[in-house]
């Protein structure tokens, strides 16, 4: 029998109303001085508003940092932890989509560390470099249903040097308490919706997909494909379906416990895409994701048929692709690259920078360079 190592997320607050209780996951953390960090799309939306009010009636000091763009670069950090140190917080609150708590645990993260954050690249065991008295503790509140990054130990930021996506990873990056309250992702307009629950169904899509031994991943992941396709086209019709909401949040966190055991080619070639062209992560993903299928076809019909009868569909790798494409056209999921304002100038980079992304090893055949660039033509052409 395969030996593996399985580790599993945090506690979790889940349900309407839950953000109420904020202030006693703050004491449960060890955290009295926190800095809320989000992006600055989000800092002065009543739900940002709403939750300093909470914390401030609550007799919490708080600040906030909201220097934090969509796709996350290094200076976003950097300025972030200027902040938390200038103003003798003692942990953070990283609230928000996944920009907002991936820059929030990486500035937790580097709080205490001395050496660059690039020397804590998810590679090998760099993360054992690490001082692990230096990292502060973090509470995540969610704002999406997307990311799941609320119950992962890394954030993803981009090198804006070389224009490349990387991951910080170490265990004590995981939040202490996670607020889940599907409430605060009631204002999201309808294309971060679509967006976000898109990325939580290729986490979930290319956890299942991704060879290796993990039958628990396998079964979360399966579930959460469930969800989004129950749930996604309701919210989409009716952003104030509070529970389809919470199904989708569930799905999110499903997705990020999932992959640990691995993602693959959707997320390697969106990660260069996003860099490059300042693309939403979680729309590229669904762009991506039928042209992925289509290539990875000889290694994962036996399972997406399996996936598709669980679906209720026939069983079928036709069918659950069928039902893939379905989907997106039901959300006005743009169906190629070009419509996303992505052109072929920069095919052959993507192509290199894919290959060698972190989560191409996780794909279920070898991603080689003629492999991605086929994707990524069928992508531009929407040749599926």
């Amino acid at each position: 029998m395969t030996k593996a190592n399985w580790n599993y997320p945090t506690a979790i607050k889940f349900g309407p109303g839950r953000i109420a209780e904020l202030p006693e996951a703050l004491k449960a953390a060890g955290i009295s001085r926190p800095l809320l960090v989000t992006d600055s799309g989000l800092a002065g939306l009543p739900v940002t508003q709403n939750t300093l009010k909470l914390l401030k009636d609550a007799g919490i000091p708080v600040g906030l940092f909201a220097d934090v763009k969509p796709n996350p670069i290094s200076a976003n950090v950097e300025a972030g932890i200027k902040v938390l140190r200038e103003g003798g917080h003692d942990g953070v609150i990283a609230f928000g989509g996944g920009s907002g708590l991936d820059v929030g645990k990486v500035i937790a993260f580097m709080a205490g560390q001395t050496r660059p954050m690039w020397d804590f690249e998810d590679i090998g065991d760099w993360w054992t470099r690490a001082d692990p008295a230096g990292i502060f503790p973090i509470v995540a509140v969610p704002t999406t249903a997307g990311t799941g990054s609320e119950v992962g130990r890394a954030g993803v930021i981009t090198d804006e040097t070389t224009h490349t996506k990387k991951v910080i990873f170490h265990p004590l990056m995981m939040p202490k308490v996670v607020i889940a309250d599907p409430e605060l992702t009631v204002g999201m307009p309808k294309f971060i919706t679509v967006g976000t629950g898109m990325d939580a169904l290729a986490h979930c899509l290319e956890a299942y997909c991704a060879p290796g031994y993990h039958p628990l991943a396998d079964g979360i992941a399966v579930e959460g494909i469930r969800l989004v396709f129950e749930n996604l086209p309701k919210v989409y019709a009716d952003p104030l379906d509070v529970e389809a909401r919470g199904h989708l949040m569930s799905a999110a966190a499903m997705g990020a416990t999932a992959f640990q055991k691995g993602l693959g080619a959707i997320h390697a070639l969106s990660h260069p895409v996003g860099a490059l062209y300042d693309t939403h992560h979680g729309m590229t993903n669904a762009v991506f994701m039928p042209y992925v299928l289509a290539v990875n076809r000889v290694a994962v019909e036996a399972k997406l048929a399996r996936l598709s009868a669980y679906l209720g569909l026939a069983p079928t790798y036709e069918a659950f692709l069928h039902a893939v494409i379905a989907l997106r056209l039901r959300l006005d999921v743009p169906h190629t690259l070009a419509e996303f304002k992505v052109d072929g100038s920069k095919r052959e980079l993507i192509g290199d920078m894919a290959i060698v992304d972190p989560t191409a090893g996780g794909n279920p055949v070898e991603l080689t360079k003629d492999r991605a660039l086929e994707i990524f033509d069928r992508a531009m052409e929407g040749r599926v």
